[in-house]
């Protein structure tokens, strides 16, 4: 699983081309208030372009299930611009002894959740049409951390107010859509969706509606990122905070894993 994980990977940092143009005011006058605000409170302005993105996780916690434990996971991740890609490896251990793999794909407009206990048995394969859309809508919640994603065609962006701005994501037919939320900093806090299907067992997959929440700014490189990020589940019987981690460096324009 790892194996494949980095050849996906370094398959898709070979395709990236750098083009060493840096961000300047003209390339977000089209964007919503907002979204420019979040440009150049976050330092971009001035900055070089970036064609990936590798998401550097620390103290990532999980949960499978609203009535399942926390658990620890070892999580590493790549967000592709020119043509949208990412890429995600999990770790884990099940009773703390038998070893988890996971990968999550969103390739090609295509999503895939793959996951392996003892690096052979297959535990789930999840692809389909509901699959792509929830991946398109990962991503989507993403872009403004590799923030030339947010200036591509397959991304448009829709005024609301001061605070909030619509993102929309259309790429070899599949779209989807959230609304996100800005504080008056300029910060990224929250991005809400309809649009994704949460796996609800026996491969039953819902509808429901799902929030990306980010908090903490920290600065990197003279860029601000927001260094926790959660994922929450909003549910008729209550949200369910599933996912928890820290991001502690997001490291642009690779050519090669290390």
């Amino acid at each position: 699983m790892k194996k494949m994980y980095l050849s996906e990977v370094q398959t898709e940092l070979d395709k990236s081309i750098v083009s060493h143009e840096v961000f300047k005011e003209n390339d977000i006058l089209s964007l919503p208030e907002p979204v420019q605000r979040y440009f150049v409170y976050c330092g971009y302005i001035g900055k070089a372009k970036m064609a990936n993105a590798k998401i550097v996780w620390n103290d990532v916690i999980f949960k499978m299930r609203p009535d399942k434990p926390w658990i620890k996971i070892k999580y590493e991740q790549y967000n592709f611009v020119s043509e949208p890609a990412r890429l995600a490896y999990i770790y884990s251990t099940m009773f703390g002894i038998i070893p988890f793999e996971g990968r999550d794909r969103y390739l090609n407009g295509q999503g895939n959740m793959l996951g392996k206990l003892l690096k052979k048995v297959t535990v789930f394969d999840v692809t389909g049409t509901e699959m792509d859309v929830s991946a398109a809508v990962t991503y989507l919640s993403e872009a403004l951390l590799v923030p030339t994603c947010a200036l591509q065609p397959y991304i448009k962006w829709e005024a609301i107010d001061s605070n909030h701005a619509k993102a929309s994501i259309d790429y070899k037919g599949v779209k989807a859509e959230g609304i996100v939320t800005f504080n008056d900093k300029g910060e990224f806090t929250k991005f809400e969706t309809e649009d994704r299907y949460m796996d609800s067992g026996g491969g039953l997959l819902e509808k429901h509606k799902w929030t990306a929440e980010g908090s903490n700014y920290i600065e990197k490189n003279g860029i601000k990122i927001p260094s926790r990020l959660k994922a929450i589940w909003n549910l008729p019987a209550g949200d369910f905070e599933y996912f928890n981690g820290a991001i502690t460096d997001i490291v642009y324009n690779k050519t090669k894993i290390n």
